[in-house]
């Protein structure tokens, strides 16, 4: 059976921090804040991964109240869910996403998001679409607060 999820994830950026997007660390003059390393676009994509199987969300199995996930690498829960699709032999079709920031420019480290959360997703990297947009200088993304990710995802079940 196809089924379909959506994730959405955001973070704040806060001094201090690393700025990791799809498992790469960006150059950038501030982080992401979170539990974690705040990984906003792992983040989206395994709540819509998750979803499409009806598991929930990643706060349920990594809640932010746990220490033990305190800075925790956002690999370790793509790796997670991908074992709990074996769990379910369920597949993954392809994944879609976009990530909204004025700032860092992303575009250019695309190619190696892809490769680094297709490999510990287990899945080819020409599965995993990602686009880069701004928010034309409105809100919190265009006055430089914060990122937002949003995923949309195909499986089989």
């Amino acid at each position: 059976m196809n089924r379909v999820g959506i994730g959405i994830d955001v973070h704040q950026f806060a001094p201090h921090r690393k700025c990791i997007i799809g498992g790469v660390q960006i150059p950038h003059e501030v982080g992401l804040l979170g539990h974690s390393d705040a990984d906003v676009l792992a983040h989206a994509i395994a709540d819509a991964l998750l979803g499409a199987v009806s598991l929930g969300d990643i706060g349920k199995f990594y809640p932010d109240t746990d220490m033990k996930w305190k800075d925790m690498n956002s690999m370790i829960i793509l790796r997670d869910v991908a074992e709990r699709y074996r769990q379910l032999k369920a597949t993954i079709n392809n994944i879609d996403a976009a990530v909204i920031a004025q700032a860092p420019k992303l575009s250019p480290h695309i190619p190696k998001m892809q490769e680094i959360m297709s490999a510990n997703l287990g899945i080819r990297p020409d599965q995993i679409g990602i686009k880069a947009t701004t928010s034309e200088l409105m809100g919190f993304t265009g006055r430089k607060e914060g990122i937002v990710a949003i995923a949309m995802v195909s499986v089989e079940l």
